[in-house]
């Protein structure tokens, strides 16, 4: 499975992106599609997922109320709607997919596209 994502900009405080993750190659193998960011200096942490077939859903705590994640099954396409922005959210966001079951690992990733929010 291939992953591009695309969507990242410069907002500020209080302001909204989408971004979108379109996948390619053997998507008819996805069970899983998630978001991850990594901040300056920071690891990677987790955002949010949906399962690919029923869109079940679940978000890290700190992005809960805020972000959205969705997936358009026709397009191959999941997104991440985040509102209510904060300097925080400031990261490179990298869209992943686990094929096969819910213990395979993340091993298709995309490019990342970096959000910068501004105070």
């Amino acid at each position: 499975v291939q992953l591009q994502a695309s969507g990242g900009g410069l907002v500020q405080a209080g302001g909204s992106l989408r971004l979108s993750c379109a996948a390619s190659g053997r998507t008819f193998s996805i069970h899983t599609m998630a978001w991850f960011r990594r901040a300056p200096e920071k690891e990677r942490e987790f955002v949010a997922q949906i399962n690919w077939s029923n869109g079940n859903t679940y978000y890290a705590d700190s992005v809960k109320g805020r972000f959205t994640i969705s997936r358009d099954n026709a397009k191959n396409t999941v997104y991440l709607q985040m509102n209510n922005l904060k300097p925080e959210d400031t990261a490179v966001y990298y869209c992943a997919a686990k094929s096969g079951s819910v213990t395979s690992p993340f091993a298709s990733w995309g490019q990342g596209t970096q959000v910068t929010v501004s105070s």
